[in-house]
This record gives C-alpha cells, sequence and structure tokens, in this order.
C-alpha cells in the first residue's frame, strides 16, 4: 500500500506561501492518487531567522513527521509526500536510509542543499541534504550515505558545496542534452527514493521562492521521472510548491509530469520490490 502525507507546517520559511502550496498541492495529489491526504504539523508565521532558531522552532514539527515515515515504512508503505520547504527533509531522508539502506536519493533540486553550520549563510533549507547525510547534527539522524546521493540538475552552488562534488564525496548530474540518460548511469541499478524541489524547473513553470534560469521543462522532468521509474521507486517527495492564485493549473501540469513515477509505485506495491 501507499500513503499520501502532506507537511504544511513551519520549517525555515521566509513567507507562508509554501504551507498554503503544499496544502494545494497536496489536494491536487489526491484527487489523482485517490488517496486520503494525512496531514502533519500546522501552519504558522514564518520567522525570518538564521537556521539554529529555524531548527528549534522546526523541530516538534519534523520529529511528528521522522515518526510519521517510521511508521510508514514499517508497514510497508511506499510515502508520496508534499513537503512545504527542502528543509522537512531532516525528517524524511534519514528514516528512509535506515529502512532502504541501499536505495539511491535522487536529490533533484536547483540548489545542493549541501551547507553546514560552518559554510551556510543562514538558511535552514540550505543544509537538507547535508543534515541528513551526517555532514552535520540536525539531531534528527544522519542515516544517508553520501554515496546514495545522486545530486541532479543543480545549477547554484556554494563554493563548499562545490567541493564536496569535485572531491567526490557528492555524486552530481548536471543539466545538458544527455540529462536522463546520464541520471539512468547514474542510479544503476539501485531502488530510488526521490526528492524534488520544484525551483529544479525553469523559472514560471510552477510558483516557487527562488527562480534559478536554466532548469528543467515539463516534458524533460516527464522524462526524467519515466528514467527513475526503470527502478523500484521507495518514496517520492515534493518541496516547495508555493500556492499561487495565477497559477491554478501549475498542481496539475507537475503531476502530470510526474505520473511515471506515480504509476510506477502502484505496480510496485503490488508486485514489485519489497524490502
Amino acid at each position: 500500500m501507499s500513503a499520501l502525507t502532506v507537511f504544511r507546517g513551519r520549517a525555515g520559511d521566509r513567507n507562508e506561501r509554501a504551507m498554503r502550496g503544499a496544502v494545494q498541492l497536496g489536494e491536487a495529489l489526491a484527487r489523482r492518487t485517490r488517496l486520503e491526504p494525512a496531514y502533519v504539523s500546522t501552519p504558522e508565521p514564518p520567522l525570518g531567522h538564521d537556521w539554529e532558531p529555524e531548527l528549534s522552532a522546526a523541530r516538534p514539527g519534523l520529529r511528528d513527521m521522522a515518526e510519521t515515515y517510521e511508521r510508514l515504512l514499517d508497514a510497508g508503505t511506499v510515502p508520496v509526500t508534499v513537503l512545504t520547504r527542502c528543509a522537512v527533509a531532516l525528517a524524511t531522508v534519514p528514516v528512509v536510509a535506515r529502512h532502504h539502506p541501499e536505495a539511491c536519493v535522487v536529490w533533484l533540486d536547483a540548489h545542493g542543499d549541501l551547507n553546514t553550520p560552518d559554510t551556510t549563510g543562514g538558511y535552514l533549507g540550505g543544509m537538507a541534504l547535508s543534515g541528513a547525510a551526517g555532514l552535520w547534527d540536525s539531531g534528527l539522524g544522519g542515516d544517508l550515505a553520501t554515496g546514495n546521493i545522486v545530486l541532479a540538475g543543480a545549477r547554484d552552488l556554494d563554493p563548499a558545496e562545490q567541493r564536496l562534488l569535485d572531491d567526490g564525496v557528492i555524486r552530481a548530474v548536471e543539466l545538458r542534452p544527455d540529462f536522463s540518460s546520464d541520471l539512468r548511469a547514474a542510479v544503476g541499478q539501485r531502488p530510488v527514493y526521490v526528492h524534488l524541489d520544484c525551483d529544479v524547473l525553469e523559472p514560471g513553470i510552477v510558483p516557487t521562492e527562488y527562480r534559478v534560469p536554466g532548469g528543467l521543462d515539463l516534458a524533460t522532468l516527464r522524462s526524467v521521472a519515466e528514467v527513475l521509474a526503470e527502478q523500484p521507486i521507495v518514496g517520492v517527495e515534493i518541496a516547495e510548491f508555493e500556492g499561487s492564485s495565477e497559477h491554478r493549473d501549475a498542481a496539475d501540469a507537475l503531476i502530470d509530469a510526474l505520473d511515471p513515477l506515480l504509476q510506477k509505485r502502484r505496480v510496485s506495491l503490488f508486485g514489485g520490490y519489497r524490502h
């Protein structure tokens, strides 16, 4: 079986739009998958602080999210999850890594999210992947092996993040004409957990806080979804979708592009991968 979970609480937010957007996208996914969404945490006013007070304020909701993932994965459930901000992956990804230590986490994002307290400019979301990989101690676990990370589509990296790529600590797949086939080679035959930050897309396709030119279009995202669906999918999470009355069709368009992953989720549940 599978489960649709929507995290709608505060997690280093600088505005309230992702809290609204998570609910909006969750409702669209519920219509498409016919899954009843379970909601974790509640919206709260953003703080706009540096990472440490933000993490302290978000920790109760993040612990609830980690406990939710523990229950889902203990039951053999494949999570389909909407996050407000990438920082919520501090709670989800370590749990996935413990339950599926052989799985590859494909991190589709315009940014690396690989900063640490020693290198960050202060934004909690910029430390999400590094925390999940134990490069700093978030207090929520750091169980993801760096060798199981594939950073895909990143094009706005800080110097310390780039060094991790240059030194071979983290494998990256750059955006170029062979992007999908390069991603296939990087994943290999491993089961896959997909993290999608909506800013990996070309600005304007869906509403996001960050706009980094040179991103994927929806056709390329669908090609990526088809490639990833060649392997067992142990979960999917989508972050940084901001609510906007001007982009009423954006949620459905995004789900259309991700449909191969959602279809594979249904197939693998009944006849495929079991950890």
